[in-house]
This record gives C-alpha cells, sequence and structure tokens, in this order.
C-alpha cells in the first residue's frame, strides 16, 4: 500500500490499496481513526485512481468531518464506564475511583492515560469473567482461560480450546452490551461457527440479545476514540 495526499486544506492523507479482486475504484474513511483508503484494481492507473479521488472530494471530506479523531484522555474529559458518561477529574486520593458522575484520577499524575487504563481492565476483568463463568455454567460448557486485549477487529473470540478473548473497551459500553459478547463467545463453545444453530445458543442464553447487538454496531467504534496514551 502507498501513501498520496489530496491536494487541500488541509491535504487529505490516502492509502492507495491493490486488489486483485477490486472491479472498480473505491473510497472507505475509517469510522475509528478517520483514515481513508482508496481501493483500485490491480491493473489500474494510479492517476485514474486519484483522479477518482478528486471527483469524489466533496464527500470525502464531509465523511472526514462527521468522523471523531481519537483523543487522548485528559482532566476534564469525559469517558463512558459502564454506558454512564463519567468526567474526569482530579482529586488528592491514591487511585482511580468512581464517585457519582465523576471518574477521579489521583492529582498531578503525568499518566493519567495509563492508570485509568488499568482501572479500566481490572473492572472489565471483573465483569467478564463473571459473566463467561455464568454462561458456560448454563451451558455446562467450562472454557479454558481468559484473556484481555485490545482489539479494533472484534470485541470478543473463542478458539477450539476453549479459550475466551475479550476487548477490555467492553467495561465502557453498557453492561447488557459486555453481557451479550460474554454470551456471544461463550455460545461459540458449543458451536464454532455462526450458524442458525449458533444464534439458538445465543438467544438460549440471552433471549433479546439483538438490541445489544444492534448497540454495538451502532456505538461501537467510538469506544475505540479514546486514546490512553503509551
Amino acid at each position: 500500500m502507498n501513501q498520496r495526499y489530496l491536494p487541500g486544506d488541509p491535504p487529505v492523507e490516502l492509502t492507495l490499496r491493490r486488489s486483485p479482486r477490486a472491479r472498480r475504484f473505491s473510497l472507505r474513511v475509517s469510522q475509528l481513526d478517520g483514515k481513508v483508503t482508496l481501493s483500485m484494481p490491480a491493473r489500474a492507473r494510479e492517476a485514474e485512481a486519484l483522479a477518482f479521488a478528486r471527483d469524489k472530494e466533496a464527500w470525502l471530506r464531509q465523511a472526514l468531518l462527521r468522523t471523531e479523531r481519537s483523543e487522548r484522555l485528559a482532566p476534564g474529559r469525559t469517558l463512558p464506564f459502564e454506558g454512564r458518561p463519567l468526567t474526569v477529574t482530579e482529586a488528592a486520593i491514591r487511585s482511580v475511583r468512581v464517585e457519582g458522575d465523576e471518574l477521579l484520577v489521583p492529582a498531578g499524575t503525568p499518566d493519567i492515560g495509563v492508570r485509568v487504563r488499568a482501572f479500566l481492565k481490572l473492572a472489565a476483568r471483573q465483569r467478564l469473567q463473571t459473566a463467561s463463568e455464568t454462561y458456560a455454567a448454563r451451558l455446562g460448557r467450562p472454557f479454558a482461560r481468559l484473556t484481555l486485549r485490545d482489539t479494533r477487529s472484534r470485541w470478543g473470540s473463542c478458539t477450539a480450546d476453549g479459550s475466551l478473548m475479550y476487548s477490555w473497551r467492553l467495561i465502557m459500553a453498557p453492561p447488557d452490551v459486555l453481557q451479550y459478547v460474554a454470551a456471544h463467545e461463550v455460545a461459540h463453545l458449543e458451536e464454532m461457527n455462526h450458524s442458525e444453530a449458533f444464534w439458538a445458543v445465543v438467544a438460549q442464553l440471552m433471549p433479546d440479545y439483538a438490541g445489544k447487538r444492534r448497540w454495538l454496531r451502532t456505538h461501537g467504534p467510538s469506544l475505540h476514540r479514546v486514546d490512553f496514551g503509551a
């Protein structure tokens, strides 16, 4: 893939991607980080691809305006926690904690993002461990282990050996959405696919899962826009 720029104020960085399966030019703006990908047929000329991007410039810039960029966590910033917006507030405390509508962080801490991320990961592990154990017990299919990652392509996964993986950012979603992802992955302990039989198992564990799934598709990308730093 090559990087090119569409002139203007400001210039727009384009990532050119050749694909043997592409039959035409297409533009995609990532909802996660605002990056623009210009896909093109394998044998197409680069000049033609850039001309296509220029023709779509008005649409492209409007799409970029609608895309929220990642924002570094800092005092005064609002952060979702279990679906509730909390204001990050410095206080004379030693560890991160929630009080009312505030997420209190130790005053003067240079690595606020790192401290808050550790707090979120611990809370996520506790919630997801409990949810996974509950759903696994209902199925009578214990899982091997549970790990947390900061994945962008998926909210969870289940391997053939029964290991579960979740994105710790699920702790920022409403609790029932986190519960849905746990039910989804535990269902894979019985059906390692996305067949009708699999969705029947999900419905068995969480009959009203559809609304939670829609929430994640609609609002999930916003959970990735918080930058917690190194």
